[in-house]
C-alpha cells in the first residue's frame, strides 16, 4: 500500500476558499488550480486566487480540461487564461467527457503545442481513461510527461509508460481515503476536495514544480 502525504489540493470555481494561509500552515506546498476547458470555457475564480496562493508560500498551478474542440484553440484559450509564467505548472486534464470528448490523438497534439510554446513539458492528468486507451502498450510520447494519477484506492496503478506517478490524486470525496479535508479550503457545497499525495520533501517538489 502507498503511503499518503497530503501537499496538493486541486481547484475549481465550485470549491470554496477561506484561506490559502490556512491551508499552508496545515502543510500544504501547492495549488494545481483549473483554468480552462476546451476553446472556450474559462474558470472564473482562477485569476483572483492566483496571488493570494503566491502570497501564502504555496506553488501555483493550470490545468486544462480537455474536450473534443479544435486543440489549436483549445491551447490558445488555455495559455490566455492560465498566463503561466516560468514558475507555474501546467497540466492537461485528460478524462471522461461524455459526447465531447478529447481523443489520444488530440492530447498528444495539446502537449506538444505546449511544449512547442513554452519550452518544457506538460504534466498529464488521467486515471481510467489513459489505461483504457493505451492498454497495455508502452508509449515513449505520454511516458515523457510526468504522469498525475487519479487512483481512488491505497494500491495506485499507473499505465505501462511510466515506471510510477508524479502526483496522486488519492481521493476528491470527503467519504474517501484520509486525510482529506485541508483548513482554509473547505472544499465544494458538500465539503468533497480533490486531495494529492507527493512522496518527496519540499524542495523537490519546488525544484520539480514546473520544470
Amino acid at each position: 500500500m502507498a503511503d499518503i502525504n497530503l501537499r496538493v489540493v486541486d481547484l475549481y470555481h465550485g470549491d470554496r476558499v477561506t484561506s490559502f494561509r490556512k491551508a499552508a500552515d496545515f502543510g500544504i506546498w501547492g495549488i494545481i488550480h483549473k483554468a480552462t476547458t476546451g476553446a472556450t470555457g474559462r474558470d472564473d475564480k482562477y485569476t483572483g486566487r492566483r496571488n493570494p496562493a503566491l502570497a501564502a508560500g504555496l506553488r501555483w498551478g493550470a490545468y486544462h480540461w480537455g474536450t473534443h474542440a479544435d486543440v489549436e484553440k483549445q491551447v490558445d484559450n488555455f495559455l490566455a487564461t492560465a498566463d503561466p509564467d516560468e514558475r507555474t505548472l501546467v497540466a492537461l486534464d485528460y478524462e471522461d467527457t461524455p459526447g465531447n470528448q478529447m481523443t489520444l490523438s488530440q492530447a498528444r497534439q495539446f502537449l506538444s503545442l505546449i511544449e512547442r510554446k513554452l519550452g518544457r513539458k506538460a504534466v498529464l492528468y488521467s486515471g481510467h481513461r489513459i489505461k483504457d486507451d493505451l492498454g497495455n502498450k508502452k508509449d515513449a510520447f505520454f511516458g515523457s510527461h510526468r504522469l498525475w494519477l487519479a487512483h481512488y484506492s491505497r494500491r495506485p496503478v499507473v499505465q505501462a509508460s511510466w515506471k510510477t506517478y508524479w502526483l496522486w490524486q488519492y481521493t476528491d470525496s470527503k467519504k474517501g481515503l484520509a486525510p482529506n479535508q485541508v483548513p482554509g479550503i473547505p472544499g465544494d457545497a458538500k465539503g468533497n476536495l480533490d486531495c494529492n499525495s507527493y512522496d518527496g520533501d519540499r524542495e523537490k517538489l519546488e525544484a520539480e514544480w514546473a520544470s
